[in-house]
């Protein structure tokens, strides 16, 4: 397990990403371009996976699966600025049999910036048609989930 400013850090579920805004996430005005919450976010669930032991390619190489993501719902509270530095916060709030709710928080210090309603679905490599979530990697998720009322 990977546990440092690169990777962020895993701590009772909640996995925490620190990301600077750089010149080519903003806008014209210096404002974090919209879509660019989304290329946090996916950073931000990889380093998780990978702090989880359920880095993406040991995953596809040994069981065949991997994610796809099938909702995300974004609100967007407040704008990140050229500069910034942010946290990427994500908590697993439900596993199911093939598939993985999460919400991301976008935050600068005590604001959230953005909130991402996300739902991944785990996808046979092979065929791209919705799996099982191998029981090694549903028990480690699962060791993880964060019940929305506690948020």
């Amino acid at each position: 397990m990977r546990d440092g400013p690169d990777s962020g850090w895993l701590r009772s579920g909640t996995h925490t990403l620190p990301v600077r805004v750089y010149y080519e996430d903003t806008d014209a005005a210096g404002i974090v371009y919209y879509a660019n919450y989304l290329r946090f976010a996916e950073r931000a669930r990889t380093e998780m996976m990978r702090a989880a032991g359920a880095e993406h390619r040991q995953v596809m190489d040994a069981a065949g699966v991997l994610w796809a993501v099938r909702r995300c719902l974004v609100d967007y509270l407040r704008p990140a600025r050229l500069d910034d530095r942010l946290d990427v916060v994500s908590r697993i709030v439900d596993v199911g049999a093939a598939r993985l709710d999460l919400v991301q928080t976008v935050r600068r210090g005590a604001d959230d910036l953005a909130r991402l309603d996300v739902r991944l679905a785990c996808i046979d490599r092979t065929h791209g048609r919705a799996a099982r979530l191998p029981a090694p990697l549903r028990a480690a998720l699962e060791a993880l989930v964060t019940p929305q009322s506690t948020l």
